[in-house]
C-alpha cells in the first residue's frame, strides 16, 4: 500500500511521537524544578541532579541506539511488504540490549564517587551525586527495555502506544515527586533528593511493564528468544554500532559542557542544569518531525519510493521550523518566569537568564539537525550520522568551547560552542540528503 505524505498523515505520527519522545526529559525538568526549590541544600541538589541526569542521559542515548536500529529495519520491511520475516528478530535485539545494560550497571555501581569526581563534583554536590545515583541507576535496564519497545512500534507506524506510555510515566513521575520530595506533614518525612531519585525510578518501572504488557497483547511481536539468530541482527548491530560510537560524541559534547560548567561554580552548574534541560526538552519536543521521518522514511525507502521521500523531508522540515518559530517566541515571553520554575536562587536564576537567549535563538538550527537525524535513521545511514556527529563534536564543538574558556567567556562560551555544533550537524545532514535523493527523483519532481 502506498503511503500517504500529507499534513494528517505526517502529524498522526508525530504528535503522539512528539508526547513520546519527551517523556526522559521531563523526567530530568521535574526533577530539576522541585530540586531546585528543595528548603535544605537547594542549590547542591539542584547541581548534583543535574550532573548525574548528564550523565544517565549519557549511558541511556549510547546504550538505547537499538531502538533506532530496530524500527529502521521493521519499517523497512513493512514498505516492501516482508513483515513476516523479522518478527523473530525483536526478542533477540531486546535480549542482548538489556544484558548489555545489565553489565553496564555493575559496572559503574562500584565505581560511583570516582565517575562524579572526574566531573569536578566535590564537597556536598559529590555526596547528594551519590546518594541520586545510586538510587536512579537501577532504573536504566528499564529504560532501554522500554525504548526498545517503542522501537518496534515505530517501526510498525504506530506511536500511539508509546505516547500512552510516555504519558502515564510523567503523571505519574510528577505527582511522586511532590510526595516523596517534600513529604506530607503528620505522615512522613521529606526525602529530598532521594525522594526525586525514587519517583523517577518507580515512574521507569511502569513504563516498563506497560511497554512488555502492550507488545505481548497488541502486536503479533513475542519475547520469546528464538534461534537460529536472525540474519538481520548483524546488521542491526552494525548500526547500532554506528550509532553507538555517534552517541559517545555527542555525549562527550553534553559531558565536557557539564564540567566546565562545574568548574565555573555551583551557580553556572545550576544555571547549565536548567538550560541544558529546557534544550532537551525542546530537542525532544522538534524531534517529533524527527520521528516521523524516521518512520515513513523507513517505509519509503523500502518500497523505493524516492519521490515520496523527497516529499516528506521537505514537508516536515517546514513543519519542524514552525514549531522551532512557536517555542522562540514562547521563550522570549517567558523569559523569566520560565528560570523561576526551576530555581529560587537568585545567583542561578542571574547566571541563567544570561545565555538562555542563546538556547532560544539556536532552535531553528536544532529544528534541522534533529528532524533530519531522525530521516536517516529510517533511511538505515547510521554511519553517516556517526561520521557527522565526530566532525561537528571534535572539529567543531570542542574547539570552540576551548576557545571561550581560553577567552574567558564563562557560561556563554559553552553555549555558544553548541550553536555551531548544531550548525556543522543540521549542514552536514541537508548536503548529503540532497546529494543522494536528488538524482533519484522522477521529471516531475526535480
Amino acid at each position: 500500500m502506498k503511503t500517504t505524505i500529507s499534513f494528517k498523515s505526517i502529524n498522526k505520527l508525530a504528535i503522539p511521537a512528539t508526547i513520546a519522545g519527551i517523556a526522559e526529559p521531563l523526567l530530568s525538568i521535574t526533577d530539576t524544578a522541585i530540586v531546585g526549590n528543595i528548603p535544605v541544600d537547594g542549590l547542591e541538589s539542584l547541581a548534583a541532579a543535574g550532573i548525574v541526569g548528564s550523565f544517565l542521559s549519557m549511558l541511556i542515548w549510547v546504550l538505547g541506539q537499538t531502538r533506532s536500529a530496530i524500527s529502521a529495519i521493521i519499517s523497512q520491511y513493512l514498505g516492501a511488504g516482508r513483515l513476516e520475516e523479522v518478527k523473530t528478530l525483536p526478542a533477540q535485539a531486546i535480549a542482548l540490549n538489556v544484558a548489555l545494560s545489565i553489565l553496564v550497571l555493575a559496572s559503574t555501581i562500584f565505581i560511583v564517587e570516582e565517575i562524579f569526581i572526574l566531573l569536578n563534583a566535590s564537597g556536598k554536590i559529590l555526596k547528594y551525586c551519590v546518594q541520586y545515583y545510586s538510587i536512579r541507576v537501577w532504573g536504566f535496564p528499564l529504560t532501554l527495555f522500554a525504548f526498545a519497545v517503542m522501537g518496534i512500534f515505530r517501526g510498525l507506524q504506530n506511536t500511539y502506544w508509546p505516547m500512552l506510555i510516555a504519558i502515564v510515566g510523567a503523571v505519574l513521575n510528577v505527582a511522586l515527586d511532590f510526595l516523596l520530595v517534600y513529604g506530607i506533614e503528620g505522615w512522613f518525612a521529606p526525602l529530598y533528593l532521594k525522594g526525586a531519585a525514587w519517583a523517577s525510578l518507580i515512574a521507569q518501572a511502569v513504563m516498563a511493564l506497560m511497554a512488555f504488557v502492550l507488545l505481548v497483547t497488541k502486536t503479533d511481536i513475542g519475547l520469546r528468544i528464538q534461534t537460529p539468530w536472525h540474519p538481520e541482527l548483524s546488521r542491526l548491530i552494525g548500526m547500532s554500532l554506528n550509532l553507538f560510537v555517534r552517541a559517545l560524541a555527542l555525549n562527550t559534547a553534553l559531558i565536557l559542557a557539564v564540567r566546565e560548567a562545574t568548574d565555573l561554580g555551583d551557580r553556572y552548574i545550576g544555571a547549565h542544569t536548567i538550560a541544558i534541560n529546557l534544550w532537551l526538552f525542546s530537542a525532544f519536543f522538534i524531534d517529533g518531525y524527527g520521528a516521523a521521518g524516521n518512520i515513513m522514511g523507513g517505509r519509503l525507502l523500502g518500497a523505493k519510493d524516492y519521490d515520496g521521500l523527497w516529499k516528506l523531508a521537505k514537508k516536515i522540515i517546514a513543519y519542524g521550523l514552525w514549531v522551532s518559530t512557536i517555542l522562540m517566541v514562547l521563550g522570549f515571553v517567558f523569559y523569566r518566569p520560565i528560570g523561576s520554575l526551576f530555581s529560587n536562587e537568585t545567583i542561578v536564576l542571574e547566571a541563567f537568564y544570561g545565555i538562555f537567549y542563546l538556547l532560544i535563538i539556536g532552535l531553528p538550527m536544532n529544528a534541522v539537525a534533529f528532524v533530519f537525524d531522525g530521516v536517516f535513521k529510517g533511511l538505515g545511514e547510521m554511519k553517516y550520522l556517526r561520521n557527522t556527529l565526530l566532525v561537528a563534536t571534535f572539529l567543531g564543538f570542542v574547539p570552540m568551547l576551548f576557545l571561550g574558556k581560553y577567552q574567558q567567556w564563562g557560561l556563554t562560551g559553552i553555549w555558544i560552542a553548541f550553536a555551531v555544533w548544531m550548525l556543522v550537524r543540521g549542514g552536514a545532514l541537508v548536503l548529503k540528503f540532497r546529494h543522494k535523493f536528488r538524482p533519484l527523483l522522477s521529471a516531475t519532481d526535480t
